[in-house]
This record gives structure tokens, sequence and C-alpha cells, in this order.
């Protein structure tokens, strides 16, 4: 079946069909997935993502390494979310406009190369780099989620994506705990060594039995991100969304940059390996969020999940940094009472926008 191929000006004219009226298409427009198929997306957001949460306990172990202050070595984790932020502007587009299963596998391997290049880190400097590019390629979790959603027959699609993100959840929650027990055993490098091979192990099963999944759209690179603007400007659940995901991330980065640095110290002493356990509870919102977007234009989900992670992350990495300056010069207390004002400030959108905001 050929796609037809709007034109490339805004809304509809850009090939952006409002809610719902593409659904048809996307039934007979692609292959179908196998419960076996569905596991491995899964397994590949969560190691995806994983990659920018592995630094987080090891702050202190790093900054000691290094011999950087502890608001030097929070930067770390300020690299990782601004890259993968970049990564989610500049190539999470490309899911509506290259075939995926390439895209896919090629972003795979460059991660696998920042990780072992992160591993070998003859220095700060060094390592930040390689987080950052690390950062910018781990966005292939995010090209997986909305080519899930349109792999999927409409009445399984909430099932499918529903399991997707639960693996890119569980790698988020375990990247902590992992990184923290291995390091607890004795360097931090060998985190990242375990990362690449994850990486390059991904890439060779993906590209063996993940199909060919065809672009929804034939346009311009220029009109490709053009059109993630209009949609932006076009959709009032997607602007809020985005707002409340920045202050979700804001908030809960909040809390784990320093947290590395309070938990290390005194009175608690604790070790790397505690300081990886966390909470599940945070992610809540985002599934939220994400299941609000993808209903509103089938045929632009990467778009939609571009903008929408874009706030998201510049949200986190903001807030990461703020909290490592407001730690080193406030205290616990401080990085309490900026996590206390970002929480009221998205309790205040949320009450001003609900309204005009309901799909």
């Amino acid at each position: 079946m050929t796609i037809p191929i709007g034109r490339t000006g805004s809304g509809q004219e850009a090939g952006l069909p409002r809610r719902g009226g593409a659904a048809s298409l996307e039934q007979s427009a692609g292959p179908r997935l196998s419960r076996g198929l569905v596991l491995l997306l899964a397994t590949t957001c969560g190691a995806a993502v994983a990659n920018n949460y592995y630094a987080q306990p090891l702050l202190d172990t790093i900054s000691n390494a290094f011999g950087v202050s502890d608001a030097t070595a929070g930067l770390l984790v300020t690299a990782g979310q601004a890259g993968y932020a970049l990564g989610l502007a500049l190539l999470v587009p490309l899911g509506d406009l290259l075939e995926r299963r390439r895209l896919i596998t090629r972003l795979l391997v460059i991660t696998a190369a920042a990780e072992a290049a992160a591993a070998a880190a003859p220095g700060f400097a060094v390592l930040a780099s390689a987080l950052a590019i690390a950062g910018v390629t781990s966005v292939v979790a995010q090209i997986v989620v909305p080519m899930a959603a349109s792999m999927a027959p409409e009445a399984q699609r909430g099932q499918v994506v529903g399991t997707v993100m639960s693996g890119l959840i569980i790698g988020i929650m375990l990247a902590r705990m992992v990184s923290g027990l291995i390091a607890s055993a004795g360097s931090w490098r060998p985190v990242y060594v375990m990362a690449a091979a994850i990486m390059l192990l991904l890439a060779a099963v993906l590209r063996r039995v993940l199909p060919e999944v065809r672009p929804t759209e034939r346009m311009s690179y220029r009109a490709l991100l053009r059109s993630v603007l209009d949609l932006v400007r076009e959709e009032p659940v997607l602007r809020q969304r985005m707002g409340l995901g920045a202050a979700a991330l804001g908030c809960f980065s909040i809390l784990w940059t320093p947290i590395a640095f309070l938990l290390s110290g005194p009175p608690y002493h604790y070790g790397t390996a505690i300081i990886g356990l966390l909470d599940l509870g945070s992610q809540a919102l985002h599934i939220s969020n994400q299941s609000a977007i993808y209903a509103l234009r089938p045929r632009a989900r990467s778009r939609l999940n571009t903008a929408y992670m874009v706030a998201y992350f510049v949200g986190g990495a903001v807030m990461s940094a703020a909290a490592s300056l407001i730690y080193s010069v406030a205290g616990w207390g401080g990085v309490c009472v900026l996590g206390a004002a970002t929480a009221a400030a998205a309790l205040c959108l949320w009450l001003v926008t609900s309204r005009g905001a309901t799909p």
C-alpha cells in the first residue's frame, strides 16, 4: 500500500491529519508485532534510556576519582540530559521520515561507541563529552515507542505501548541500582563497559529480527522540523503536557542529582549500591502525558513525541544543574525548597490549562 503524502505546509497541509484520521491507514501499512518482538522493543527502550541514569549514583565516586567538586560532578547528569534533549529535537523526528530499522540500529552502534569512550575517559572533560554524545543518540528509545504504536493493531495499541513503556521505566529503575552495585564492587568504569556491550548486542539482534518499517512522511528535513513547531502551536493538549512533563522531570532531577552527595556524606555514609535504589511512582505522570499526546495525530507520533520529550528533558537538565548549584550553596534544605516551588508551579499550570486542553 502506498502511503499518501501531504504537502509540506503546516497543520493539515503538512501531512498531519487530526486525531484518528490515519487509524485505518496505520492498520494496513505496517507489519504486525509478535509478543517476542514487543518484549525485545521494551528491552531496547529500557537499555537505551538507562544510559542517561548510570551516572547518578556514581557522582560522589567520580568526583573523588577526578578531584572535582560535587557541583562539577553533578554536571555529568546535566550533560547527558542536555544531549538527550538535543537528540530529541534533531533525531527523533526522523522516525517519521526514514526507515526505522536502519535508523535504530545505527543509533545503537553510536551509543555503544560513546559509552566505550566514557569507560576509557582519562579526564572529567572527556567523560562529560562522551556522556553528552551518548545522551544524544540514546533517544533511540523515543523512536522505538511511536514505532511500536504505529505497528500495533488499533485494538492492541494501548497494550503494546504500555509494555514498551514498562521496559523504559524498568530501565530507568535498574540503571541506578545496577550501576551502584557494579561500582560498589570495584570501579565506576565497568558500568560503561557493560553499557557499551549491551548497546552492541541489541544493535545486532534488532538488525536481524526487526522488520522494515516504512516512513509515514516524505518531506525535507527542514520541513519536518518546522512541522514539530506547527504541532506545538495547534495542539493545546500537547502544550499542556509539555509543561507538566518539564516540571515532572525537573522535580525528579532536583531530588536525584544532589541525593548522591547527601547520602554519601555524614550521617549516612551510604555506598553506591544503596544510593542506586529508587522509586517507581515518579514515572506515572510521564506515562499519562505520553498516552494523551499519542492520541492526537497518529501519523505524527514521532514529532509529537519530539515536542513533548524536548520539554521533558530540558526541564530535567535545567533543574539538575540548579539542584547541584543550590546544594553546594544552601544544602539539602535549599534543594527541598526548589523542589516544592517546581511542584507548585506544575500544579498552577494544570489548574490554569486543564479546561482548555481537554482532548
